[in-house]
């Protein structure tokens, strides 16, 4: 199915136009038709003489409505460009014409209407305006039919040239990702909320869950209804009303976007190819604001300039929009930009999700450029450069590719060595080879100056070094992908490089020695005054030859089994035991015993009842 869009100055008869060719008004609304004038979108349909149909979106002509004429003709298939052969050419042909150019629509047929109020001779001379204006645009060459919607003269003609235009339009690719810009929105009583929009990209189907973004709202298609008629699917390219269950009218507007859901993200800054008008009488400047129009969505944006201070009349430049508002777009797709009177230009999305870039600089360009070019694999690594680490969802979602064609390559990227994947499934963690290179430097360098600085520690905390290196939720996949790769060994709750070795001085050893001596001699009630400091006791409880059970109690690890052994027995046997119990099982004094007993406590080995203890 495709879609045909109308385009002209207003008062040339488009919409007569339609309702001569189908039957239907496209004037939906009683202020239209009481003006005779379109203001807002209207719809309709016709069968060709092949027997397909098509559906056909009538555009205001008024350039007060411009705005809604731009909500409309983004998602065509066919442009019908409409001339007066009374009035000829102008002003809003020119800027329709102009915005069809921009959107790179190229097919189209020129009608000229109202054939029936002049001669042949100035029929003729319409004719010869219309071809100079499309020469250089998307729509050079297109047939031009004359007609009159009144006498119905060269109305047959013009239905078989759509028709014949449309056989030779290449169908629009299916990325199994299904977009439905929404251009209305209205309540049908006993169904509930309805949208509507042309369906792009991929079909919808009765029952399908879906997402509106960038509202974040989830729902379900109750119904779908093509031309009026009920159906169960709707493949893209149709024009489509969708009935949705539990939303509302009032949280759903013109310019949102109704997909599937989990994989749509909006943006508020993007990159892409600009292009100006040449007929503009100034250049734009860098940060100038401009009312920004993709799809049927709309905003304000700041221009940004990389690689300049201002565009001329005419000419393109790479640049980036920082959007007021969110909007859901992919790359590839087409964007208009206007002041409050004029369009400006327009052009296609390279980087529909980006960071602010840095002006003036040429690696920027370059990135920009090939992301631009659309080689896959390059798309994918650049993209991944600039934002590494990325979920594989996450780098399939933003290189607005489909699935399908996307996940292969990231694979066979993997398998070349380009590209480093940690984990599986669509959370598996991706970076660049020289990306997880720089990564693997990083640690190691952060490491080997911890052990130098702390020669006796057995290694750096894990939460140290991945604060340090950033990593967040991702840390414990790349400890593990580390330590398989048998860079770092990870120990309880600290990781270090293989090749550290704890180093101590003679003068720690004999602190060490001196010590756990000292436990020998007094097992249950050992010195407090000869525990060693901090790193040197911590790396005696890493090595699990003592257990520290309070801030001055170690105990030797053997002692400390013995007790926990004989305390836990004596439970066991008599159903509890007191302090005073403990203390006369060691024949040590109150002061130990606490302090082991709390211990037990917080390990969930022992339950304190009263004034005694039973097993937890």
């Amino acid at each position: 199915m495709f879609v045909l869009g109308t385009a002209g100055h207003i008062d040339h008869g488009k919409s007569v136009l339609i309702n001569a060719l189908t039957g239907i008004n496209p004037d939906r609304l009683r202020e239209e038709q009481e003006r005779g004038m379109t203001i807002d979108l209207g719809f309709a349909w016709l069968k060709l003489p092949s027997g397909q149909e098509v559906g056909i979106v009538d555009v205001p002509g008024h350039e007060k409505f411009i705005k809604n004429m731009l909500a409309g003709v983004g998602g065509i298939d066919l442009a019908l460009l409409i001339v007066a052969a009374n009035e000829s050419v102008m002003p809003q042909t020119r800027e329709h014409l102009a915005i069809i150019d921009i959107l790179e629509i190229k097919k189209g047929v020129v009608a000229i209407t109202k054939k029936d109020l002049v001669d042949e001779e100035w029929l003729e001379l319409v004719r010869l305006d219309v071809e100079e204006l499309i020469s250089d645009t998307s729509l050079a060459g297109a047939p031009i039919v004359p007609v009159s919607a009144i006498s119905g003269e060269g109305l047959n003609e013009l239905v078989q040239v759509i028709d014949e235009e449309l056989q030779s339009t290449e169908p629009r690719k299916d990325t199994g990702r299904p977009r439905l810009p929404i251009d209305r929105v209205f309540t049908i009583s006993g169904s509930g909320t309805v949208i509507t929009g042309t369906l792009i990209d991929s079909s919808l189907s009765v029952g399908q869950d879906v997402e509106i973004v960038p509202a974040g709202l989830r729902s379900r298609i109750r119904g779908l209804q093509s031309h009026k008629t009920r159906v169960e699917r709707v493949e893209l390219g149709n024009r489509v009303a969708v009935n949705l269950v539990g939303v509302a009218t009032s949280d759903i507007s013109r310019g949102q976007v109704l997909t599937t859901p989990g994989w749509l993200t909006p943006t508020t800054i993007l990159s892409a190819r600009l292009r100006l008008l040449p007929h503009l009488r100034r250049p734009l400047s860098h940060n100038a604001t401009v009312s920004f129009h993709s799809g049927a969505a709309e905003t304000v944006a700041k221009v940004r300039f990389l690689d300049r201070d201002r565009l001329e009349p005419g000419d393109t430049a790479l640049i980036q929009l920082a959007l007021t508002d969110p909007v859901a777009l992919v790359k590839g797709d087409h964007f208009i930009i206007r002041s409050p009177m004029d369009t400006l230009g327009g052009g296609r999305i390279v980087d529909s999700h980006t960071k602010r870039l840095r002006r003036h600089r040429e690696a920027v360009i370059q990135q920009l450029e090939v992301k631009e070019a659309g080689d896959v694999d390059e798309v994918i690594e650049t993209l991944l450069e600039s934002k590494q680490p990325m979920e594989l969802s996450a780098l399939i979602s933003q290189s607005d590719m489909p699935d399908s064609e996307a996940r292969p390559v990231v694979e066979s990227l993997i398998e070349e060595g380009r590209i480093t994947g940690i984990g599986q499934g669509n959370q598996r963690l991706l970076y660049t080879a020289p990306g997880w290179q720089n990564l693997i430097r990083t640690a190691t360098d952060s490491l080997q100056d911890y052990h130098k600085k702390f020669p006796t520690r057995p290694g750096m905390p894990k939460a140290e070094l991945g604060s340090r290196l950033k990593l967040g939720k991702y840390a414990p996949a790349i400890w593990q992908k580390m330590s398989n790769d048998s860079i770092v060994v990870e120990e309880g709750t600290a990781v270090r490089l293989t090749s550290h070795k704890v180093t101590l001085s003679p003068a720690q050893q004999a602190k060490i020695d001196a010590f756990l001596d000292s436990l020998k001699k007094n097992p249950y009630s050992p010195p407090g005054d000869l525990v060693p400091e901090p790193d040197l006791l911590n790396l005696l409880i890493d090595q699990h030859k003592v257990v520290k059970v309070h801030s001055s109690v170690v105990f030797s690890t053997e002692a400390y089994n013995e007790m926990v052994a004989k305390v836990t027995a004596h439970i066991k046997e008599k159903g509890n035991v007191s302090v005073a119990e403990v203390r006369d099982m060691f024949n040590t004094s109150r002061k130990y015993v606490l302090a082991l007993l709390e211990y037990l406590d917080e390990k969930k080995i022992t339950r304190r009842v009263g004034d005694e203890r039973v097993l937890y």
